[in-house]
């Protein structure tokens, strides 16, 4: 697939197969993180990798999904990511400022995963507090996002949003994300 088609094609995923995520392409992904581009070339992400079910299961606890879904969109038992990576800044190299750095590793993942087969899902809605104290976290370092992932268990097609650009499921739990057209988004072209 072209990386166009994998930027067109890939989409968030909430409902995940159980089947483990080769070491081959978790390094993959985060050699795609690694490579991502980063202001002044400061390089201040760090991150976790989390796969093991009882870790996983304790992340799982400390993120919150779909807020659009109302209890369809957390994954249910079953259905849980099968991989976890955390974003950290380290304030001792960047105290502020990262957030473009975390931008661009985290869709570097998730085209590298996508690229596999593998889905995934950028979560901010998280209780960060509880996070660091699971993970055993120093102090130097600040959790930015957590990216969840896994062989996708659901089909979510891209549309045009027709008024409202909530994302749906429909009657046969095919989600739905309504995207702006170009015509919207574009303001100026000189």
């Amino acid at each position: 697939m072209s990386l166009y088609d994998l930027i067109i094609t890939k989409r968030t995923v909430r409902r995940f197969k159980q089947d483990p995520i080769p070491d081959e392409i978790v390094s993959r992904i985060m050699e795609a993180a690694r490579q991502a581009p980063s202001g002044a070339n400061i390089q201040p992400l760090k991150y976790m990798v989390i796969k093991t079910a009882d870790m996983c299961k304790k992340v799982f606890e400390n993120t919150g999904w779909a807020g659009y879904l109302k209890g369809e969109g957390t994954p249910k038992e079953g259905e849980q990511p099968v991989l976890y990576v955390v974003i950290l800044v380290d304030t001792q190299i960047r105290n502020d400022g990262a957030k473009h750095d975390c931008g661009a590793a985290a869709q570097n993942m998730m085209l590298a995963a996508w690229e596999e087969g593998i889905g995934s899902c950028w979560i901010g809605s998280l209780k960060r507090d509880n996070l660091v104290n699971v993970l055993g976290i120093d102090e130097r370092y600040v959790i930015d996002t957590v990216i969840a992932f896994g062989y996708s268990d659901e089909q979510v097609v891209s549309e045009d949003a027709k008024g409202d650009i909530k994302y749906y499921r429909d009657e046969n739990m095919v989600h739905h994300v309504p995207k702006r057209t170009l015509a919207e988004l574009i303001l100026k072209s000189f």
